[in-house]
């Protein structure tokens, strides 16, 4: 059973997020295989007025429902960022729940490494949604769906 609680899992800042998906689309525009960073959004109703250029929306009630699919979808990934509007309840949370349950999984099977044998790195982004809007909400390379007439007043 994994030993990890929500005040030891790891944050990723906004900046260095960024850093990593442009290098990213980088990547991708010179033709190179598919993305190694996941980016898992827990918001709910308030997931409304943009969200992380190709994140995976699985709201956070809806958990229960997501989580055998992102184990699924998430087992290549390297790095796989979870978050939520602040980053302080139901992004941990969520970020939590799928370190256990994948190592549980991972205890059964034998394996605690992705398909290419890596350790996956399991982080939460630091200030969550709101701190990303504050750097890259009006970067469309970065942020999808931006509404600047929702966000004015927050």
């Amino acid at each position: 059973m994994s030993m990890e609680t929500v005040a030891t899992l790891r944050r990723i800042q906004p900046e260095e997020l960024a850093r990593m998906l442009k290098e990213q689309q980088g990547s991708a525009d010179a033709g190179a295989e598919e993305s190694k960073i996941a980016i898992v959004d827990v918001r709910d109703d308030d997931y409304i007025g943009g969200h992380i250029q190709g994140s995976i929306h699985a709201p956070s009630r809806a958990l229960d429902t997501w989580m055998p699919t992102l184990l699924r979808r998430l087992a290549d990934k390297e790095v796989v960022v979870f978050h939520c509007m602040l980053s302080q309840q139901r992004g941990p949370s969520a970020a939590l729940r799928y370190v256990r349950e994948k190592d549980a999984a991972a205890a059964r099977s034998g394996s605690g490494a992705t398909a290419q044998g890596l350790k996956q790195r399991v982080v939460v982004l630091d200030r969550g949604f709101q701190g990303w809007l504050e750097q890259y909400g009006e970067d469309a390379a970065l942020t999808e769906g931006y509404r600047k007439d929702l966000w004015d007043d927050m």
